[in-house]
């Protein structure tokens, strides 16, 4: 499926769903609208940025008119569907991220046998599962129950160096490898809402940019095939 300057439609009410609405204008050539304005019958890519509450009528949108759907919820009840449409899996829209979890995942191996610890840290508001660092641990060995997550700003301040500005939306991960002796550290932190939407864009500017089959894609694919 090529999609040639295709409208982009985003359902949801929270943040991210307003942040996108906003932001997305500039940065995309095509317009952009809110769920569920009326629309037209003809292919359009469709963002879900939202708490699962239209997902079926999203999905019966995208069947009749050959949308393609970008799927940002973590955990999502379209993982494991065959759908007669393009779906694209985006738990996590940050391209940076997506790229070193990638490089990660793919040095997992070299890595086999190292005490290995996952942490992370993100607004007090959050009470989702921290998907990315479910996917970091996973790649790793580490089961999801060991990620250590931290929720006090005063930790959040003093100990990982969050400012105080960025306390209300950043996403930070360290992962420590090795012993006392011997430790090697990666650390990721994202701030602000910026890099989300940059990441949609950019992942918007892939669809559009690539034929896609009726079939799941994972954005990991997208990485892959060097499409971000």
């Amino acid at each position: 499926m090529h999609m040639d300057n295709p409208e982009i439609i985003v359902a949801g009410s929270g943040k991210l769903a307003r942040e996108l609405l906003s932001e997305l204008p500039p940065r995309c050539t095509s317009p952009v609208l809110a769920w569920p304005q009326p629309l037209r019958d003809k292919p359009a890519i469709v963002i879900h940025a939202g708490s699962g509450r239209t997902l079926d009528e999203l999905v019966g949108y995208c069947a009749t008119t050959r949308s393609v759907l970008l799927e940002l919820a973590t955990g999502s009840a379209l993982e494991n569907s065959a759908t007669p449409f393009p779906l694209v899996l985006c738990p996590n829209t940050n391209i940076l991220m997506l790229k070193a979890m990638a490089m990660i995942a793919n040095s997992s191996a070299l890595l086999r046998g190292q005490p290995i610890r996952v942490v992370e840290s993100h607004q007090s508001a959050k009470t989702s599962v921290p998907g990315t660092a479910v996917s970091i641990a996973a790649s790793l060995g580490v089961p999801a129950a060991d990620i250590v997550s931290i929720r006090d700003p005063q930790v959040q301040q003093g100990e990982l160096g969050i400012a105080a500005q960025d306390l209300a939306r950043h996403a930070y991960h360290r992962i420590e490898i090795g012993d006392a002796a011997t430790r090697l550290v990666i650390e990721t932190r994202v701030v602000g809402d910026t890099p989300y939407a940059d990441g949609v864009a950019g992942i918007v500017k892939a669809v559009q940019s690539h034929p896609l089959d009726n079939r799941l894609y994972h954005i990991n694919e997208f990485i892959a095939r060097g499409w971000l």
